[in-house]
């Protein structure tokens, strides 16, 4: 019996000796350094989405293309606006309006400090037009030495013809205007609506003829009035002549009262 007892405990003894040296074996797979290892990579990945909106720069928008030239009109150059008369383009701009994109006209009529946006679309129906050539301000200057054309109808009726000419940007049409308004020393003083209407006539018909020529609006209005003094009712009027245009005048309007006269009576 006891050495039954003593081989018991030797192998007791035995199996705590191979523990003991199985024990460091794998105690280091519990080792908790190796689990700490990982944390790097999620301070990387946590770094990551900080980086995008680096990445998501606003885009530089390219410098817009500076226009030139539209519908045959460029920049620097004279035109004629029927309505306001001889102006510069200063540029070709575009503006967005509801969304739309819009190429525009920047005129400026420096006489009468005022800036004009015109569509380039638009320039053909408001009639803007190019300078006249030599040749057709030569025919506006001659016309000015024809026999004034007066027509014997109402004042206000006529008055609305002279502005429908001075409007139409034909320069033709303006020089006539020039022509039947005009007065000379001999003949009467003009009133005050024909004084203003022969005046705009000769600021539009000066001002194209200057540019034109390359000369000034005051050598202009000279050239002009020497052609109208050319004409020959100009100062050859006798007071014969005068008397009874006259008299013409007043017969048209009472003529003109009794029509008048006779409308309210049937109304």
């Amino acid at each position: 019996m006891p050495d039954k007892t003593a081989k018991t405990a030797a192998k007791a003894t035995g199996s705590k000796t191979t523990a003991s040296k199985v024990a460091p074996k794998t105690a280091p797979k519990a080792v908790a350094p190796k689990a700490a290892a990982p944390a790097p990579k999620a301070a990387v990945a946590a770094a990551k989405p900080a980086a995008k909106p680096v990445a998501a720069a606003p885009r530089v928008e390219e410098p817009k293309k500076v226009l030139t030239q539209r519908q045959g009109f460029k920049t620097n150059e004279f035109v004629v606006y029927p309505a306001h008369g001889v102006g510069q383009i200063l540029a070709i701009e575009e503006q967005e309006i509801a969304g739309a994109k819009l190429e525009l006209f920047v005129i400026n009529f420096m006489k009468d400090k005022m800036t004009l946006r015109v569509p380039t679309a638009k320039v053909a129906n408001v009639g803007m037009r190019k300078l006249s050539d030599p040749s057709l301000v030569k025919k506006a200057l001659e016309t000015l030495k024809g026999r004034a054309r007066v027509k014997r109808t109402m004042w206000s009726r006529r008055a609305q013809e002279y502005e429908a000419k001075i409007n139409s940007g034909d320069i033709v049409a303006i020089a006539e205007v020039v022509r039947d308004l005009y007065r000379s020393e001999s003949q009467p003083e003009q009133s005050y609506s024909e004084r203003q209407l022969y005046e705009a006539a000769l600021d539009r018909l000066s001002r194209e003829i200057a540019v034109v020529q390359h000369s000034t609006e005051t050598e202009a209005v000279k050239e002009i009035e020497s052609q109208l003094a050319k004409s020959p009712r100009r100062g050859a009027k006798t007071e014969a002549e005068g008397s009874a245009d006259g008299e013409a005048d007043e017969a048209d309007t009472e003529a003109d009262g009794d029509d008048a006269a006779v409308a309210d009576e049937a109304a």
